[in-house]
């Protein structure tokens, strides 16, 4: 079911989807604010590396392999990062991750930002 639009054009939950302020954004679709996510995270520095990777989750594999195939950082974590609480990370990132819904490795729902670090495919797994 796609989320219904405001009469600002915003998605939200429906009428009252919280109109006060950022605080209570919820990100897409419904989701509740979170305070930490536990999040893995596929990090290139140079886009045709991440375009590879992000071919070979497409093509149906895992999250956790596809990081330790080709991620530059936590390669042998599958990319863990672990529980991370907001303000922690980049706000490129985090802005991101906190809007994604929780996927397991093997079925991920991911998304991309750049960084001055480089291309990162997020994953979450958890929030709270």
């Amino acid at each position: 079911m796609a989320p219904k639009k405001d009469s600002k054009g915003n998605k939200g939950k429906g009428k009252d989807a919280s109109d006060a302020g950022d605080k209570g954004k919820g990100g897409k679709g419904g989701l509740k604010p979170a305070n930490s996510i536990n999040v893995r995270h596929i990090l290139c520095e140079k886009y045709s590396k991440k375009e590879e990777a992000l071919e070979k989750l497409r093509n149906g594999a895992k999250f956790d392999e596809v990081a330790r195939e080709y991620s530059e950082d936590k390669a042998r974590q599958g990319g863990s990062l672990g529980w991370k609480t907001r303000g922690s990370l980049h706000a490129d990132f985090e802005k991101v991750a906190f809007e994604l819904e929780p996927s397991t490795t093997a079925n991920p729902k991911y998304a991309e930002a750049k960084t001055s670090f480089g291309y990162h495919i997020i994953m979450v797994e958890g929030r709270k």
